[in-house]
């Protein structure tokens, strides 16, 4: 049976905690949909362009590595929509601390009430990263400071970019 998953996020910028769950995602499906939320509240550092090409340079060989399918999609509904759309029955979500961990666990209720056939998956992050956040690296970035050892090589050059443009 295949199973596909989505782990969805702003990935505004994609970081090394989001490169970690997305390697612990790929060991428990076939296919990984990464999927972008777009909401027009939101002021992103990043378009929707920019991110889905990100996530793709850095995504993409993680799960070729483990065989695993890729796609890269944006949404701007419920994540229960995106999944049922994508035909995924797994929600990735990763967690850093307890705070993730409550917040995530009413997520996953109110989700798994309106889309029952959808499992809420968590992740822990890996020691290193769990203090990376994407606005810590945004905040970082902006002012000019190093943001090299929370994300990747292509997404820091695209930060110091985006600060001299």
């Amino acid at each position: 049976m295949s199973r596909t998953a989505l782990y969805a996020g702003s990935f505004d910028p994609i970081t090394n905690g989001h490169l970690d769950v997305v390697k612990g995602a790929c060991r428990l499906c076939d296919k990984l949909v990464l999927a972008i939320g777009t909401h027009p509240g939101k002021q992103p550092m990043f378009s929707a362009d920019e991110r889905l090409a990100m996530l793709k340079e850095a995504c993409g060989p993680l799960a070729a590595a483990a065989k695993v399918q890729l796609e890269c999609i944006t949404f701007s509904d419920l994540v229960v929509s995106a999944a049922k759309r994508t035909g995924a029955t797994i929600l990735i979500r990763g967690l850093r601390d307890g705070t993730d961990f409550d917040y995530e666990m009413q997520m996953a209720g109110m989700n798994g009430e309106m889309e029952p056939g959808v499992q809420t998956v968590f992740l822990p992050a890996s020691p290193a990263v769990r203090p990376i956040t994407a606005t810590l690296v945004r905040q970082i970035a902006s002012m000019g400071g190093d943001v090299s050892a929370f994300v990747p090589p292509a997404v820091a050059k695209k930060l110091a970019a985006k600060r001299k443009g």
